[in-house]
């Protein structure tokens, strides 16, 4: 079970490598769909339930939207908070908030500092959109290789809401997902990244 994990870890980071050293955002995208998809239907890691693997057919992901990326500033004078989220394998799971990223035509959303063990960046969002996952989606999180780039050292992020992707738990209820807090959602709909089916 453990290395089947780390092999899962190593993908989804290879994964995403190849993402941030592609110089075309939209083929990125279609790499990141095609390789998310392979792992969702082939890995023993996948959180699509193992009875359902053979016959999925993918995750529905929109098409590739250039106006949903953003290179950002992440804002980090703003008031200290922390959000603890208890889950049923890992005990209480604790977040930093280390800044808000304002991102155009969508809003500011709060950038979180995973305080376990490793560490990470953390970026959950939800939106009102009816076909996307009720909890919220990630579009970071960098202790699982889910890792967009930007000058970090420049205090600067990518946030592209095209790599939006559901959580464990939207796939089988016998995962624990952190599901976005009230920082992490907007009032507007966003149209990329990956869907519910109906």
């Amino acid at each position: 079970m453990a290395l089947t994990l780390l092999d899962w870890r190593r993908r989804i980071s290879a994964l995403y490598a190849e993402v941030r050293n592609a110089s075309d955002p939209a083929l990125a995208h279609a790499a990141w769909v095609a390789g998310r998809n392979d792992l969702l239907r082939s890995h023993p890691q996948s959180p699509v339930p193992a009875s359902e693997r053979a016959g999925y057919r993918g995750a529905p992901v929109a098409a590739y939207d250039p106006t949903l990326r953003f290179d950002v500033l992440v804002d980090s004078d703003v008031p200290p908070l922390t959000w603890e989220y208890p889950t049923a394998s890992d005990g209480v799971v604790a977040f930093r908030r280390i800044g808000v990223a304002a991102l155009p035509d969508v809003g500011a959303i709060d950038v979180w500092w995973l305080e376990s063990y490793g560490g990470g960046i953390f970026l959950p969002l939800k939106d009102p959109s009816p076909d996307t996952y009720g909890g919220g989606r990630y579009v970071l999180d960098t202790v699982k290789g889910a890792d967009l780039g930007g000058n970090a050292l420049a205090g600067r992020l990518t946030i592209d809401l095209n790599f939006a992707y559901n959580p464990s738990c939207a796939y089988n209820p016998e995962w624990t997902c952190p599901l976005a807090p009230a920082g992490n959602t907007v009032t507007v709909s966003v149209g990329g990244g990956e869907r519910v089916l109906a």
